[in-house]
């Protein structure tokens, strides 16, 4: 098992915003946390990057523990975070953007080669390479935001809405790209409002209401559960 989740409470002052999480992602898994606003689902990718510090709890990286250790650290260890927003450096190009997402690794001819491998998943990277991300969509924000935390070489790549603000056409790309990420060998826990388009796209789901989880199974028999169908595919 890649990453083990087992009972984190993580709580933001005297509010509790996960309550007992415990979830796990397998070598080169498609998972998916699909809710509400507030249901948890940032809050998770947030413990295990780094960013938010579980009260109790484990958190379990290719077996070593990282529910305390620093964000730094955790992305050292091959765990990239995409965050809700993209959050672009917009005063630099898509190339400056790109060589900051591989700060952690030294050796450039491997670093060249891994923006080629960017450039062929994202054209419109290559082509607004010399372009300040200010100047770009925000499609193609999300699509440097990607491209940028795969110069990481991660094992595990967290992404937090990307389909968010994005015109339909690009999140159909963006969710072509990220299939064949995976594919390649790259275990991606998503977390998306667009529980459709998540549930079509993992293999395994868990659904997180007000901090815990209320149900998990197979992506495809999610999909078919009838409190699933009502509550987040408005059907």
């Amino acid at each position: 098992m890649l990453l083990k989740i087992d009972n984190i409470h993580v709580h933001y002052g005297h509010v509790a915003a996960l309550k007992g999480i415990s979830l796990e992602v397998g070598e080169a898994d498609f998972v998916t946390l699909i809710g509400s606003n507030g249901s948890g689902k940032s809050t998770t990718l947030r413990a295990i990057s780094g960013l938010e510090s579980p009260s109790s709890g484990t958190i379990i990286f290719d077996n070593q523990h990282i529910e305390k250790a620093p964000a730094d650290k955790i992305l050292k260890m091959g765990i990239a975070h995409v965050p809700e927003g993209r959050r672009v450096f917009k005063d630099l190009s898509v190339t400056e953007n790109l060589l900051l997402g591989a700060f952690t690794r030294d050796g450039k001819p491997a670093i060249e080669h891994d923006m080629e491998k960017i450039f062929e998943y994202f054209p419109k990277l290559r082509e607004r390479k010399n372009q300040s991300a200010r100047t770009m969509s925000g499609g193609e924000q999300q699509m440097l935001a990607i491209g940028r935390a795969l110069m990481s070489r991660p094992r595990l790549l967290l992404l937090d809405e990307p389909s968010l603000g994005i015109a339909p056409i690009v999140v159909q790309e963006i969710a072509r790209i990220l299939t064949e990420i995976n594919q390649q060998g790259v275990s991606i826990v998503l977390v998306e409002q667009n529980a459709e388009m998540a549930l079509e796209l993992a293999r395994h789901g868990y659904v997180l209401e007000t901090g815990t989880i209320a149900l998990e199974g197979e992506a495809a028999q999610l999909m078919d559960n009838e409190h699933v169908r009502k509550a987040y595919l408005g059907i």
